[in-house]
């Protein structure tokens, strides 16, 4: 919205900054921060009157985690704090016009309330199961045709969203996906989306690493949107993708203002209200600017997540019951192992740093 304060540069000159995609990614992100900073007490307080407890694994095989929990009776569904930041953030800030802007905030409010009526059944029965997983998966899928679609059927990115590009190559493998670019997109979106369902299990463990992986994203997209550095570093140009570093330099303040409240000893969890938006919303901004199969690099903490937890299944099933870790996701494993809860996030965090950095030197490396 304050973009539009640009148009006035005539009466009064400094209004310029606002046309500035940097200056206005940075006051995002100030926004989004002070937003969780000063709303989250009254939040958490809210949320701890309504009763809206994280219900904690804790019988059978289990016992052992829930008594390394049993400490945590802290407010889940604070996940609603984050989308609130970063929406009302990314409306300030980002030109509300933008479409690829406008469909990332859709991807981010539908996630969230899916993961809101996910997180509402697990309170209201204290079980963890929530709702159905066909339920989810056809949520998560229905928002991806729609975002797929779309895209096909805009003009100006109808070419693009039909190409297919790996790490460290330059020209597309894939120019004519068709339809087959709305299968694409639902993969995409539905398995980031679960894979930070998954590593949100300790304290700051999620959060931080998505803070990780929005950074590296605000500078792709900042470069996606910039015709000549796209062109220097023979990146996908995408237009409009500028737009996009305000929506995930809104993302980086709401993880730093909620990992105030989330690290250890958390204040509030963020539940599937918030791992289930955050991560359609990492998804959908990838494959938007043309960089998805980057994510399984930078997200490399959430790609061994879920990956422990696929390979935990695969084991049980065609092993006659036997397991590869002692539990998963894998943050379970070593937390089992004898490690902190601090150590564990603080070691994927490190995790976190380097498979971003890796996946920013795809960039170059081509």
């Amino acid at each position: 919205m304050f973009y539009y304060l640009s148009e006035w540069t005539a009466l009064w000159s400094p209004l310029r900054v606002f046309q500035y995609t940097t200056f206005r990614a940075v006051m995002a992100a100030i926004t989004a921060l002070l937003i969780c900073i000063l709303s989250g007490p009254w939040i958490i307080r809210k949320l701890t009157e309504l009763k809206l407890k994280q219900p904690i694994r804790g019988e059978d095989d289990l016992r052992e985690l829930a008594k390394t929990h049993g400490k945590k009776v802290c407010p889940t569904m604070g996940g609603i704090l984050i989308i609130w930041a970063v929406v009302d953030a990314a409306l300030l800030w980002a030109r509300p016009t933008n479409h690829l802007v406008l469909l990332s905030l859709v991807t981010l409010l539908w996630l969230g309330l899916v993961g809101f009526l996910d997180d509402l059944a697990k309170v209201s029965t204290q079980k963890t199961d929530g709702l159905r997983a066909r339920t989810k998966l056809l949520c998560q899928a229905g928002l991806g045709v729609f975002l797929g679609g779309y895209l096909l059927l805009d003009p100006q990115q109808q070419e693009m969203a039909q190409r297919l590009y790996l790490p460290f190559w330059k020209s597309p493998v894939i120019t004519g996906m068709g339809l087959w670019a709305l299968l694409w997109v639902v993969l995409v979106v539905v398995s980031s989306s679960n894979a930070v369902n998954l590593t949100d299990g300790l304290d700051g463990l999620a959060i931080g690493t998505t803070l990780t992986v929005a950074l590296t994203y605000a500078v792709m997209t900042f470069i996606a949107g910039n015709r000549n550095l796209a062109g220097y570093l023979q990146v996908p140009h995408v237009v409009g993708a500028a737009e996009l570093t305000v929506v995930c330099a809104a993302l980086i303040g709401a993880c730093l203002g909620f990992l105030w409240f989330n690290c250890h000893p958390a204040q509030v969890f963020m539940g599937d209200t918030g791992s289930l938006a955050l991560g359609g919303l990492i998804g959908a901004i990838a494959w938007m600017i043309k960089q998805e199969l980057v994510l399984v690099i930078v997200g490399g903490v959430f790609v061994m997540e879920a990956g422990s937890v696929v390979l935990q299944v695969a084991s049980y099933r065609l092993r006659g019951g036997k397991r590869i870790f002692r539990m998963s996701p894998l943050h379970h494993h070593f937390e089992l192992g004898g490690w902190p809860e601090t150590k564990v996030t603080t070691r994927f965090w490190i995790l976190s740093v380097i498979f971003a950095l890796l996946g920013l030197a795809t960039l170059k490396l081509r």
